[in-house]
């Protein structure tokens, strides 16, 4: 399965310092849970949420989800302590705060060598300085072990000295930028959080947005944002009758020898058969999460 192909429409951060919030995320419909050691979690709390954090990805008890952790950055009091017990908890993947370029991942890497890494988890990169969104390019194509960037938009917004629009005009270039470098290299992209918990509509329009920019899903702050994502950056059924068209179409088109395929009066080229082949997978692949999330 294509690292792109499996399903991350919705991607809930989690304090790892609030056992009752790591508790309630064992029902949660998301795709994905980041287990936050760094934003949200205190100073004072950072080493009970370290353990915490350990203990729910060692318990077995989220089904399907992805488990992300979230690491304080190496350059903090935190941050080699944080990788340690991440790299020994084995998630589906460690994500790397405010990475500037290809050095922050192979500083990680180095010391992840010596800790012992499961192959099982991949390193995700927040990108969310100005520096980290000119080096895009070179922080994709950093490792082999990269498999995620995620968007940091309320930090590159302060750094930025920009402005919260409705659009978002003022992150487009970084958005587009970052979504060029990921696609090139066979990374998941994630959109960055909705802040306004009061404006469903605007949260839905933020998620239609980053579905036609190209993510692959969006980062959320609460429960209360999952089903509106999970919707959104679903393949619509619509999408899915056309997609198994095209792949039976080319199919047969292939048996016959023929080098032309139209469906619905449209030519279908290769691109067009990946990327249908590309919606059924996420297709029957939310179908499993959901029916094993529980």
């Amino acid at each position: 399965m294509s690292n792109t192909a499996r399903p991350r429409r919705s991607v809930l951060y989690m304090p790892g310092s609030n056992p009752r919030a790591l508790e309630k995320a064992k029902g949660l419909p998301a795709d994905a849970l980041i287990l936050d050691l760094e934003d949200a979690v205190s100073p004072d709390a950072k080493a009970e949420a370290r353990r915490l954090v350990a203990e729910a990805v060692h318990s077995g008890d989220y089904g399907r989800r992805e488990l992300i952790i979230r690491v304080n950055g190496l350059a903090t009091p935190w941050g080699y302590d944080d990788l340690k017990a991440a790299a020994e908890a084995a998630p589906d993947a460690i994500l790397l705060p405010k990475i500037d370029s290809a050095k922050d991942i192979h500083d990680a890497e180095e010391l992840l060598a010596n800790i012992g890494l499961a192959d099982k988890t991949a390193l995700w990169c927040m990108m969310e300085t100005p520096l980290g969104i000119l080096h895009a390019e070179e922080i994709a194509g950093a490792s082999e072990g990269l498999a995620g960037f995620v968007m940091g938009t309320s930090d590159l917004t302060k750094d930025l000295h920009a402005h919260h629009t409705a659009m978002r005009l003022p992150m487009l270039t970084s958005l587009s930028l970052c979504i060029l470098a990921a696609r090139v290299f066979g990374l998941a992209i994630i959109d960055g959080v909705y802040l306004d918990l009061s404006d469903d509509e605007g949260f839905r329009a933020s998620c239609r947005q980053g579905l036609e920019l190209g993510f692959d899903g969006k980062t959320l702050i609460h429960p209360k944002q999952i089903a509106g994502a999970n919707e959104i950056f679903a393949p619509s059924a619509e999408e899915l009758d056309f997609a198994r068209r095209i792949i039976e179409a080319h199919a047969a088109a292939e048996a016959e020898g023929k080098g032309v395929v139209l469906v619905d009066g449209k030519l279908v080229e290769n691109l067009h058969v990946e990327n249908a082949h590309r919606l059924v997978t996420m297709s029957e692949q939310i179908a499993a999460l959901d029916g094993g999330s529980a």
